[in-house]
């Protein structure tokens, strides 16, 4: 039995907590995301249901409490978690013996709202290396070939900050990168950036001689580049072409794979050229195009 106190309902979830601490190794964040579901879940059913035992629990409990979710504006993809974490708490419950089965029948998750993800129009990429000026030191010199890299090879922020110059081929013209898992894929690169890379390489050695000069892009110290130096660069400049209220570098990977797609690449090439895993993770762009087509069907068409 247990009553609606906090230290109560932890106690009937803390051996659970410490599974997930000391043998499934989660992060610290993780597991405490995991309690607060658990003793919010609790809390709702000895307010709605009075004082019980965890025997007691059947399905159209945890429903009413997802129900209970829904209505007070909880998104889908909050609902499915909260949906995992149940499930995981049930089932440690079986193992342990302290449940026969769990009681979740007849319980699915909710289809999540898929946002399509952000991306710069071609027009506005156009301007930003055409109008926009860039200050001609070396910060101006390596903000620019970051955002032409970002756009023309739709790099990982992790990739790009971790890119040395032997990874560019010039016999070749294409850039291996290490993207997740160690996977290594090549991408191909046009003359112009290439020329672009090979001159930064060739000033750089000009300006700092060897420090860092591995790293194929280097601050106005010599030294690597972090990630807040790169999302402060993208924000700056994409803030002067577009109105996107998100504007980080992975809106410019969107930005590549939207634009190829858009212009009729194959759906297979760009999953290559992300480095997806999946073709399912590579399908969400083919939602970009639809949507443009659906413009100017819009705009076009005397019936639309």
């Amino acid at each position: 039995m247990y009553e609606n106190n906090p230290d109560n309902l932890y106690i009937l979830i803390q051996p659970f907590i410490d599974f997930l601490k000391f043998e499934k190794r989660y992060s610290q964040h993780t597991v405490r995301s995991y309690q607060d579901d658990l003793l919010q879940f609790l809390k709702y059913l000895t307010e709605a249901f009075g004082v019980m035992q965890l025997k007691s629990l059947e399905s159209p409990m945890v429903r009413s409490w997802l129900v209970h979710l829904k209505n007070n504006g909880l998104a889908s993809k909050s609902i499915n978690r909260k949906i995992s974490v149940l499930k995981s708490f049930f089932k440690f419950q079986v193992r342990t013996g302290q449940l026969t089965g769990i009681p979740m029948s007849n319980i699915s998750m909710p289809k999540n709202k898929r946002r399509l993800p952000g991306f710069v129009e071609q027009k506005d990429m156009k301007s930003l290396f055409s109008s926009v000026e860039f200050p001609d030191d070396w910060k101006g010199k390596t903000d620019k070939l970051l955002l032409q890299i970002f756009y023309q090879t739709g790099m990982r922020l992790s990739e790009v900050l971790n890119l040395i110059e032997s990874n560019v081929d010039p016999a070749n013209r294409v850039i291996k990168v290490l993207g997740k898992g160690n996977k290594e894929r090549i991408i191909p690169i046009s003359q112009d950036l290439f020329n672009e890379i090979a001159k930064y390489s060739s000033d750089k050695r000009k300006v700092f001689g060897k420090s860092d000069a591995q790293c194929l892009l280097v601050g106005k110290s010599g030294k690597k580049l972090y990630p807040k130096y790169v999302y402060l660069a993208v924000t700056k400049y994409l803030g002067g072409v577009t109105t996107l209220e998100k504007r980080s570098p992975h809106v410019l990977r969107h930005t590549f794979a939207t634009h190829l797609t858009n212009n009729g690449a194959d759906l297979n090439s760009v999953k290559e050229l992300l480095g997806h895993s999946s073709l399912a993770s590579t399908q969400i762009y083919t939602h970009n195009s639809i949507e443009k087509l659906k413009e100017v069907y819009r705009k076009a068409h005397p019936k639309a």
